[in-house]
């Protein structure tokens, strides 16, 4: 059954634009028809459609069903996008399909890319967890400095993956299941030691993710599967 991403539909029961054509003009779909919606925020409805035209689609609830948690606690991936928006894109799908609850791009000073437009972005998110019927849409936050990031109060597990040498334990070793958890992933030049040395004054312990040397994005995803686990 597809899946549409319905927000607001707690206070409105039309569809969001974008998913009423696709609803009414790619899948065809016609009043009477049952469809699946979710929120994003936990939940999914079992709904029937009432009225379809070409730009409106409005829906009868006829169930809803709340998804329990996946995983344990709040997992965060702070990462430096790759210059290459692809990398990141996709990145965010996977990440998505195994599942995490928030996004932070991360400005660093060997960051390749320096901007991003979250709008796409966005988008890959809500096509991830309709696709992997997750019923809660990872947050995305606005690209932030890093040293400003880690000023940021954050309730659980801090750490840093970066290449630099040192003993540093396997992030699977290192985690405490349950807990929230943020991991900040670096630029394909690595952090720089002076970010190191302020995120670990910051509470932050300094983690490995295995003897493979990963792209950027690889890491990140790495990370997200290791807390999901």
């Amino acid at each position: 059954m597809h899946v549409f991403y319905t927000p607001d539909i707690q206070t409105s029961t039309e569809l969001p634009e974008e998913e009423a054509q696709h609803c009414v003009r790619v899948l065809r779909l016609t009043a009477g028809d049952e469809i699946s919606l979710t929120d994003g925020k936990g939940n999914f409805y079992r709904a029937e459609i009432s009225v379809a035209t070409n730009k409106r689609c409005l829906v009868n609830i006829k169930e809803t069903i709340y998804q329990e948690p996946l995983w344990d606690g709040h997992l965060h991936i702070a990462m430096a996008p790759t210059k290459n928006m692809d990398r990141n894109e996709w990145f965010a799908e996977k990440a998505t399909e195994i599942g995490f609850d928030e996004l932070t791009f991360l400005n660093c000073r060997f960051s390749e890319r320096k901007v991003i437009k979250t709008e796409r972005i966005e988008k890959i998110l809500v096509s991830a967890i309709k696709q992997s019927l997750k019923a809660r849409l990872p947050r995305l936050n606005e690209m932030t400095d890093f040293s400003t990031f880690i000023e940021k109060d954050f309730k659980g597990q801090k750490f840093i993956a970066h290449c630099y040498e040192g003993e540093k334990p396997l992030l699977k070793d290192a985690l405490t299941k349950g807990e929230d958890a943020l991991v900040l992933i670096g630029p394909e030049g690595d952090f720089s030691e002076e970010e190191v040395k302020k995120a670990i004054e910051k509470g932050f312990v300094p983690i490995s993710l295995g003897k493979s040397r990963l792209r950027t994005e690889t890491a990140a995803l790495v990370a997200c599967h290791t807390m999901n686990m």
